[in-house]
């Protein structure tokens, strides 16, 4: 029996070209970061393999665990408390755009502004614990969720909604089943953008005041001219980064599993 979910040769072949791609652009990274180490000398640049046993036995001391789940608790709170209102206020506006154009240009302000100044002020508001952080990450991805969330809103094709009206769909149904799924992709592209930058933003905050988190390791080991633990923090964090791309894509792929895709044998997010 003939699998039809199974993905055709083409694709098997163009998936394994990607992952042997990948893996030749790591291998370039690793002799570029050999070249480096050797140029420049351990001191100032950690080799690889020092990075890679340190980070094995911190993981497995639970110390490097402890400190990037605090980070991640921090980005991830930040993310929904953003990301959440970032969404449904571009659905709510739909009918009311000249609110939306009222709120345009502040929005554009919010968005333009520079986040990162705004954390010794949250420091100030709200301590040196995580509701600083969790602030900071908040302001970096509520507004590229919004811009977002907008944009595919905006693209929406009115003649579907027009249908759907003319059919006797209420607003409520309109929402739900036309304008979410329309802007769906275009959510899950601001989350794509904003988790990263949710994250980087967790870990400078803690880079400027915290006892604790990613941020933290990388401030101790600077102070402390270990470059290796500088190496060991960032490589958590861009991990982490990973993780959290790799798990909206898989979100997005389920969501949208009903949209044959255009080019079947990439992968979202490649």
């Amino acid at each position: 029996m003939i699998d039809a979910t199974a993905p055709s040769p083409p694709v098997r072949a163009s998936r394994r070209r990607t992952h042997l791609d990948h893996l030749l652009v790591f291998a370039i990274i690793i002799a570029l970061w050999s070249l480096a180490t050797w140029h420049f000398g351990t001191y100032w640049v950690s080799s690889p393999w020092a990075v890679a046993i340190r980070f094995v036995e911190t993981v497995a001391s639970g110390e490097l665990l402890r400190h990037a789940g605090y980070t991640l608790s921090e980005a991830a709170l930040g993310t929904l408390i953003g990301g959440v209102p970032a969404v449904l206020l571009p659905l709510l506006l739909r009918r009311h755009p000249v609110v939306v154009a009222i709120l345009d240009p502040f929005m554009v302000g919010g968005y333009g502004a520079p986040k990162l100044a705004f954390a010794p002020l949250f420091i100030v508001w709200f301590g040196i614990g995580m509701e600083s952080k969790v602030a900071l990450v908040v302001t970096v991805v509520f507004f590229i969720v919004y811009f977002a969330t907008l944009n595919g809103v905006r693209a929406l094709d009115a003649r579907l909604v027009q249908t759907a009206q003319i059919l006797g769909a209420s607003e409520r149904h309109v929402a739900r089943s036309i304008v979410l799924p329309a802007a769906i992709p275009s959510i899950f592209a601001g989350f794509r953008i904003a988790v990263p930058y949710g994250i980087a933003a967790a870990v400078i905050a803690e880079l400027i005041s915290a006892n604790r988190g990613l941020g933290y390791l990388v401030q101790n080991g600077a102070m402390n001219f270990d470059t290796t633990g500088v190496f060991v923090a960032v490589l958590m964090a861009t991990l982490l980064v990973q993780a959290a791309i790799s798990i909206m894509n898989a979100m997005e792929k389920r969501l949208l599993r009903w949209r044959p895709p255009s080019e079947p044998w990439l992968e979202t997010g490649t």
